[in-house]
């Protein structure tokens, strides 16, 4: 197994350091190199590395910043790298995989390394989970939702979703009824709920609102969107390989490439 690596350091000295120590363990790649927080954040979406070793104390943006920023669901595995130790705790309350201090040893650059590496193993399981539950379901032509629920019921009657979710905005509580919200689109830290023109704001991943949204519904179509299938009325595609989506509202979604199969979902 192999990790595709991103090294964002502000000191171009560390990242050319890390990166030779780097090829000389097994196991992982180096893909790229930034030099602060925003190129990282551009990076990280077009490269889609395994694990990124990424520098604290950046001008600007942080490596803490950075992470606040991108979406839990699509992070990477971190390893964070500086060179004052008490930022450690604060390190692995984001959930780093490790935190190495500078001067690095070796011995500890591997031991994260390995370390990454468990960690990818249990998160690929997951994948291929879904792998699995996406072969059923041409077998017994489901969605994977369907399937996923098929499999889980034993005798109950399958998971809940709630009919209206709660969206706070200052000291008011708007109750929006499930089925009306058209799309979803995450920014930073926030869900944008639209729902027949009007946009309510609610601070949630991304993972945590998918949870409340019934699969037969709602699908996501990017990293950043979701979409309610039943306001689907064309499907237009690119011959970059992506797909447009429009919608009974007017509104025109991108479907990355991705997330092409679920084209043929849709399309039933």
């Amino acid at each position: 197994m192999t990790l595709k690596a991103l090294i964002v350091d502000d000191e171009s000295l560390g990242r050319r350091g890390l990166k030779l120590r780097l090829q000389e363990i097994d196991g992982v790649e180096v893909i790229g190199e930034c030099s602060n927080g925003n190129e990282a954040l551009q990076a990280i979406p077009e490269l889609q590395p395994d694990l990124v070793f990424l520098d604290i104390q950046m001008p600007g943006m942080d490596g803490f910043d950075v992470v606040k920023s991108l979406q839990a669901d699509d992070l990477p595995l971190i390893i964070f790298c500086t060179a004052f130790d008490h930022y450690a705790v604060d390190a692995f309350k984001i959930h780093a995989v490790d935190y190495l201090l500078k001067p690095i040893e070796d011995s500890r650059l591997r031991e994260a390394v390995e370390r990454a590496q468990e960690v990818y193993a249990r998160k690929s399981a997951v994948t291929d989970k879904a792998q699995l539950l996406d072969v059923i379901g041409r077998i017994t032509q489901k969605d994977p939702s369907e399937v996923q629920e098929w499999l889980s019921e034993e005798g109950s009657n399958g998971a809940q979703y709630p009919e209206k979710i709660a969206v706070k905005d200052g000291g008011n509580i708007t109750l929006v009824p499930i089925a009306d919200i058209d799309w979803v689109d995450a920014a930073g830290d926030y869900m944008c709920l639209h729902v027949n023109g009007t946009i309510h704001v609610m601070r949630v991943t991304m993972k945590a609102l998918e949870q409340q949204l019934n699969p037969a519904l709602f699908q996501r179509v990017h990293r950043s969107t979701i979409v309610n299938i039943k306001r689907i009325e064309k499907i237009s595609s690119h011959i970059n390989g992506e797909y447009h989506l429009i919608l009974n509202s007017g509104d025109k979604l991108k479907m990355s490439r991705s997330y092409k199969e679920k084209v043929s979902t849709f399309l039933q």
